[in-house]
């Protein structure tokens, strides 16, 4: 006797998207990434020149997870952020000046409110590499 997916799911197996009635599914994963995928380890250095730069997609838990980078990651030299201040320094362990964060938590709006990828791609290599003068540009 075959199972219908919700019990196959309860079972251990089958759709873990199937609705309990039997209803088709609301959400279809469209992208279905192997564990391989999921568990790829990315060496990031720190102390030389990596940059994590957080692209911010609206309604997503962008803003949360923002605040967890510069507030809850345990570092050799964490993220100074002083209360009442939007922003924090999240400079190298041995350095005062360069970060390895671009986000808004730290560097500000720097490439403008809710930049997209092509923004990003266009400003941070120019305000990293120090062409222009790493300042929150006005919202617009």
């Amino acid at each position: 006797r075959a199972l219908s997916p919700a019990a196959a799911a309860a079972a251990g197996g089958g759709d873990p998207y199937g609705a309990e009635d039997e209803t088709p599914p609301r959400f279809v994963p469209r992208f279905n990434f192997s564990a391989r995928d999921l568990l790829r380890r990315v060496d990031f250095n720190i102390k030389g020149d990596d940059l994590i730069v957080f692209l911010h997609i609206q309604k997503t838990g962008g803003t949360t997870f923002g605040r967890h980078l510069v507030r809850n990651i345990q570092l050799e030299q964490p993220c100074e952020c002083r209360a009442g201040q939007k922003k924090c320094a999240c400079p190298r362990p041995g350095g005062d000046k360069d970060t390895w964060l671009f986000s808004r938590f730290s560097t500000g709006w720097s490439c403008g409110l809710h930049a997209d990828w092509t923004e990003l791609t266009n400003c941070v290599p120019a305000l990293v590499d120090g062409k222009r003068e790493l300042r929150p540009r006005p919202s617009r």
